[in-house]
């Protein structure tokens, strides 16, 4: 599923999952802006992609601040060239009962996982319609699907964000632009660890009894960018070890 002359941004990128979905697109042969709130691990991805041969450049950017995404957008059409793959990756994921969730954190968990994903996508919209071809891939979340304990402003947003992908998708696939999103379910990742959560013994409860790669996860996306997904747009790869068995 070859991606050669394709230029994507995979924001979060710095660790986990982002991280193996720009490996996995460079992989595929797409130029890759990593982008990241921590400039280091922007940086090893970024690395991790040259030193295979691969093209990328990381970047220190809030993906919830509309002025620094139009500024590294900027940035990276002149390094690469026109955008024409989005995975909105970058994301908080707060533990917190619901009537301790004050304002600010609500306000804040939106503006990270539904404003940023919005204001990255209408930043790039304009130039996949130029080409005629674009792929926007959101990373929701499971929760979405089954619910999660403590995480009422989380599953609020990542179900913002399921709404978002499919109202765009319906309005964007007479021009060659497909939306559409992964919902991860305990996939092993830094994030994932720190919470507070027994991991392991909660991967015991899955169908699969384990928990999940961030690998999984790429796997899905690199199919979503490909041209074999071209008629493919609101639609749900699940990849969360039968965590959730959608109806047929």
């Amino acid at each position: 599923m070859s991606l050669q002359g394709k230029v994507a941004v995979v924001t979060g990128a710095g660790s986990g999952i982002g991280r193996a979905i720009a490996v996995r697109l460079a992989r595929d042969e797409a130029a890759i802006a990593v982008w990241d709130l921590n400039a280091e691990g922007a940086a090893e991805t970024s690395k991790m992609i040259t030193d295979a041969g691969g093209k990328a450049v990381g970047m220190l950017v809030d993906c919830a601040d509309e002025a620094a995404i139009g500024a590294a957008a900027k940035t990276v059409r002149a390094e690469f060239g026109p955008i024409t793959i989005l995975v909105n990756n970058a994301g908080m994921a707060p533990f917190t009962p619901y009537m301790e969730i004050s304002g600010e954190l609500w306000d804040k968990t939106m503006a990270v996982n539904l404003k940023g994903p919005h204001l990255c996508i209408r930043e790039m919209i304009p130039e996949m319609l130029e080409a005629g071809w674009g792929r926007i891939i959101n990373i929701t979340s499971s929760s979405t699907q089954s619910g999660s304990f403590a995480q009422a402003h989380y599953v609020a947003s990542k179900g913002g964000l399921l709404g978002l992908t499919k109202a765009l998708a319906l309005e964007y696939a007479p021009t060659g632009i497909t939306v559409n999103m992964v919902p991860p379910g305990f996939i092993d990742t830094p994030m994932l660890r720190a919470a507070p959560l027994d991991v392991d013994a909660l991967a015991k409860t899955l169908p699969m009894k384990r928990v999940g790669k961030p690998q999984d996860i790429a796997a899905a996306c690199a199919f979503l960018a490909s041209e074999e997904a071209g008629y493919m747009t609101g639609q749900t790869i699940s990849m969360n070890g039968g965590r959730y068995m959608g109806s047929a």
